[in-house]
């Protein structure tokens, strides 16, 4: 697939093979990093689903990769999830390229060319690692935001976070009963809410002011739609995925207190945003401080494009 050229000096598009494991929240790391990559250089994308584990092991050894033969050679490989590892370096041994894993991975981090690390997975820097807030993400900052609209994110209980539905709908209240008469809120869900929550939730708040739509409804592009005019965002602290694309639109952030299970790296890392301002937390909040959109852009897709443009394309 062919993407938009931007203007630059080398012509040449960027070839990249993108692997696919099966999983949205992978796909959407990588999507944002060639997205970003796209402001520095043409780009030729080519998806390729991951092979059986054996076959690419297999394939490395035999220097071989048979699941690309008619694609042209890559500049760079990309890959988020184990399951990706194998076939990237298959397929730089038989092919070349740069192989670029988004996370930490299971394999040596000396075995690729470059492993893009969340901070909170606690990475050893190296040579070839590159260590971000959060994962990547293909969301764009929000050019004109609208102060009237407000978007609401909830998660749900997971291995990091408990959950209390009410405390959840008692601060929604609160959030609703501050907010000036023109505000206008939309609320979605996750795969990990329960099941009933929608329901308490259309019972509970003022439906004239909040359109409530469960996340079985929306489309691949409706978050990025919504938070690129939201001008405050709520999510519940547990949705540490939603939390760093709120803050990739521009938006001023507020986050739901759910209980935590102790004081994890998850958890440290959500703190950490609190402390230096770039979220503010419910009990901030209703003490009295206001949500602030970040002072400086936020976006770790496009710090980490530009590291790679100027690593390997000295693109400065």
């Amino acid at each position: 697939m062919n993407l938009p050229r931007p203007s630059s000096l080398d012509p040449r598009p960027l070839v990249i093979w993108r692997f696919f494991d099966g999983k949205p929240g992978h796909e959407n790391q990588t999507a944002g990093l060639v997205q970003a990559l796209q402001a520095h250089r043409s780009v030729e994308l080519h998806d390729i689903p991951v092979p059986n584990g054996i076959a690419a092991a297999a394939a490395w050894l035999l220097w071989w990769f048979p699941w690309a033969d008619e694609l042209p050679d890559p500049d760079l490989l990309l890959g988020a999830g184990h399951a990706t590892h194998f076939p990237l370096l298959a397929a730089r041994r038989a092919r070349g390229g740069r192989a670029v894993v988004l996370m930490k991975p299971s394999l040596p981090c000396s075995w690729f060319d470059l492993c893009v690390v969340p901070l909170h997975d606690a990475p050893r820097p190296t040579e070839n690692s590159f260590i971000t807030r959060g994962v990547l993400n293909r969301i764009r900052p929000g050019m004109a935001k609208d102060p009237r609209k407000g978007l609401i994110l909830i998660g749900g209980p997971s291995k990091h976070h408990g959950w209390s539905q009410q405390s959840i709908i008692e601060q929604l209240q609160s959030i609703q009963a501050r907010s000036p008469s023109a505000q206008r809120w939309v609320l979605t869900s996750s795969r990990r809410t329960p099941a009933g929550f929608i329901a308490t939730a259309r019972m509970a708040l003022d439906t004239g002011r909040i359109d409530i739509v469960p996340y079985e409804e929306t489309s691949a592009d409706w978050l990025p739609e919504q938070l690129a005019w939201a001008s405050s965002v709520w999510v519940s602290a547990d949705s540490v995925s939603m939390i760093y694309e709120a803050l990739t639109a521009g938006a001023a952030v507020g986050l739901l207190d759910v209980p935590a299970h102790g004081h994890d790296r998850i958890v440290s890392g959500v703190e950490a945003l609190i402390g230096e301002g770039l979220v503010t937390s419910y009990s901030k909040w209703q003490a009295g401080s206001e949500l602030a959109p970040p002072k400086q852009p936020f976006s770790e897709a496009a710090r980490c494009a530009r590291e790679i443009m100027q690593r390997w394309y000295n693109d400065v």
